[in-house]
């Protein structure tokens, strides 16, 4: 393909050669004139002539900006009845700027003097000619340009393309086009609160800006347009419907909700409300540089938050079985891990370099393949690249020159030799463009009406018989640099770790409340602006940090000890959980001293459950080989054994209370009992006297 594409711009330049040679500038008064004075075509009708005698229209102006007056300027309607022969030669033709001239015998259909041309004035033009004036035989695509020159020397010129389609002509393949347009952004905001890094969704709102534009052409285009959306932008937008704070140097800046947000998601709302809506994984994320750097469970993660916000959000039909990928590339590994995310991805959306026709074609290739995943076969949509770069041209092409090309450029891959039945062709501007409203609209417009032309949406598109071989999954060196990077990723994945265990403690195993937030973090939009990316992963970091710490070990004082009364007994061990949903853990304790103290503790299956903004104490056995004092580890543990926060120590006071009490209390039993035996000897002696004296007296009588 590479070598005929070069032999046909070889071709192209002998043909121009002769024409350039005699028209082509070469004095210095008109290489600055070249620069100073411009030509416009505006308009071409009808657009697509069919009959041999329709009446072309041309007409454009022609503008001096030289800064002084010019005198017999001359503008010249160029054409030629030799067609371009495929895609390729129409590129060369296009790219070749620097000559004025048309392939072919090249006639001036007609001329136009401008006898005087005032500085900065502008004057109109115009032309007509019907196909058999212009030597039109056949159907195809046809050069056509206006030069101007100036005391018969060539200044500058203007190239388009006229697609001639006579009604004699066979009938053409209606071929399937298939538009996917992205409305896809950057995360604006770090964690779920309604705090900002940024404003520039309010300015991306107001007229004339990118989202702005966006509802405008989705308010117009037919359902068959299927629409890529990005869940976190949908999220960032419900967001600023009430009041929310923008990131500063010295804080936060309040702002009121934006009514411009809540009235962009009413009008998204409505205008794709019957039109296919796909998903994005929320945030967009770097899915190959998650599969190369051990962040895979991410990406099953954001297709699922972003399938469920999106039908929150936008369209309750929203889908996300095909994958878009960055830049429209991955590798095996990432389209591994797409097709095992959920069991939902079964199609990805390529660029064309990703998945090139083996061996090379010389025509469009059907845009349908099949991929072979770990999870099974994939379908692959090849986007055709020149297509899709029609929808967002430099800002120096006009809208019709756009539309022209476009005509062009399909009517050519229905022309093309061997093609006998329809071809599939898919058009994906690239993710985060900043659309001309008027330019897709026309192009959208035009595509409908074009007989060799059928608009479907994406879904429809399939592999058929009709179908090339192709290379495989091709990733470049260039592909890999472009990724996230494992530099930016590592604290990434310390981050996303620990926001996990905030969810594993959850009595109710909900939502950390931290997954979007980490995806934000992946999100494909920082490999071009990680410097920002890294400020919004210390605030991500912050945040998860100041959650984990609302579950603590609660202390005794300031030397955080405990007391442990006699040489055996149980120390009470509590914690506070400070957030306002029920939490379930567990607690592991361990001596650092275990020829003073032992542990005898074993938390069994039940976890300790402790309620929402309340504490929670588990009672622990210890044994004290002697008085003193002694340390234990004390560490929170999810149900699967992760380390829940920081490890605490714990100081364990032993004072063998218990034994000295048993030798006080035994001694004082002994003195009881001497005390109480001594009473009874005493008063047994003092009877046994009193009963002598009686009988003494007795005697006595």
């Amino acid at each position: 393909m590479i070598r005929k594409a070069a032999l046909l711009v070889a071709l192209s330049a002998a043909l121009l050669a002769p024409m350039m040679a005699a028209t082509a500038p070469n004095t210095a008064a008109a290489k600055a004139s070249r620069q100073t004075l411009a030509v416009t075509i505006s308009s071409i009708t009808p657009e697509v002539p069919k009959s041999p005698t329709d009446v072309i229209k041309f007409s454009g102006t022609v503008r001096n900006d030289t800064g002084a007056p010019l005198t017999n300027v001359r503008v010249r309607l160029r054409y030629t009845a030799q067609k371009f022969t495929d895609r390729a030669t129409m590129s060369a033709y296009q790219s070749d700027q620097n000559s004025w001239t048309l392939p072919g015998n090249v006639s001036p259909t007609s001329s136009m003097y401008v006898p005087a041309l005032a500085a900065g004035a502008q004057t109109r033009w115009e032309f007509t000619a019907t196909p058999v004036q212009l030597g039109y035989q056949s159907f195809g695509v046809y050069p056509v340009a206006v030069d101007v020159a100036q005391n018969d020397v060539m200044v500058t010129a203007q190239r388009t393309y006229l697609t001639y389609a006579p009604p004699a002509v066979p009938k053409l393949p209606r071929n399937r086009l298939a538009i996917a347009l992205p409305v896809i952004d950057q995360p604006h905001r770090a964690t779920d609160e309604a705090v900002f890094v940024d404003d520039r969704l309010k300015q991306s709102l107001a007229d004339g800006g990118r989202l702005a534009d966006l509802a405008g052409i989705a308010q117009v285009a037919p359902k068959t347009v299927t629409w890529f959306v990005d869940p976190a932008l949908l999220d960032d937008l419900n967001t600023m419907k009430g009041a929310y704070k923008v990131k500063t140097k010295d804080g936060t800046e309040s702002k009121p909700a934006e009514p411009a947000a809540e009235q962009w998601l009413t009008t998204m709302r409505t205008s794709l409300a019957a039109s296919p809506v796909v998903a994005v994984p929320y945030a967009d994320p770097d899915v190959a540089a998650l599969a190369h750097h051990g962040l895979d469970t991410q990406t099953g993660k954001a297709i699922q938050i972003g399938e469920q916000v999106t039908r929150e959000l936008l369209n309750p039909g929203a889908t996300a079985t095909t994958n878009w990928p960055p830049a429209g590339v991955l590798d095996a590994d990432a389209l591994d891990l797409l097709s095992v995310s959920g069991d939902k991805v079964n199609r990805v959306l390529l660029n064309a370099t990703n998945l090139p026709p083996q061996p090379p074609v010389t025509f469009t290739p059907d845009a349908a393949s099949t991929l072979d995943s770990v999870n099974g076969p994939v379908t692959a949509l090849v986007a055709d690249t020149e297509l899709s770069r029609l929808f967002e041209p430099a800002s120096a092409t006009s809208v019709l020159l756009s539309t022209q090309r476009f005509v062009a450029e399909t009517a050519m891959i229905a022309s093309e030799i061997g093609q006998t039945s329809p071809r599939s062709l898919i058009v994906a501007p690239s993710r985060r463009w900043n659309p001309n409203p008027t330019l897709v609209t026309a192009l959208i417009k035009i595509a409908g009406r074009l007989p060799w032309l059928q608009l479907t949406p994406l879904e429809s598109i399939k592999p058929t018989r009709v179908s090339v071989p192709r290379a495989g999954l091709t990733y470049t060196d260039r592909d890999r640099k472009s990724e996230l990077t494992a530099k930016y990723l590592d604290p990434v994945k310390d981050v996303a770790t620990k926001a996990e265990l905030t969810s594993l403690i959850t009595q109710q195993k909900a939502p950390s409340g931290f997954d979007a937030a980490v995806l934000r973090l992946t999100s494909a939009a920082w490999r071009d602006n990680t410097r920002v990316a890294r400020n919004v992963t210390t605030l991500v970091k912050s945040a998860v940090t100041a959650r984990t710490e609302e579950v603590q070990i609660t202390g005794a004082g300031p030397d955080r000890s405990r007391t442990l009364a006699g040489s055996n007994g149980v120390v009470p061990i509590s914690v506070k959980n400070s957030l306002s949903i029920p939490i379930s853990l567990f607690i592991d304790v361990r001596s650092n001293n275990p020829d003073l103290l032992q542990v005898n503790f074993k938390q069994e299956e039940e976890p300790l459950v402790i309620g929402g903004r309340q504490s929670g104490t588990v009672q622990v056995p210890m044994n004290a080989a002697t008085d003193g004092d002694a340390t234990v580890t004390v560490q929170l543990k999810t149900a699967d054994g992760r380390p829940y926060g920081k490890a605490q120590k714990l100081t364990i006071r032993t004072t063998g209370y218990t034994g000295i009490a048993l030798v006080i209390v035994g001694a004082a039993l002994t003195v009881m009992l001497a005390a109480v035996v001594m009473r009874v000897l005493r008063r047994r002696s003092e009877r046994r006297v009193a009963r002598a004296a009686k009988n003494r007296e007795s005697e006595s009588v």
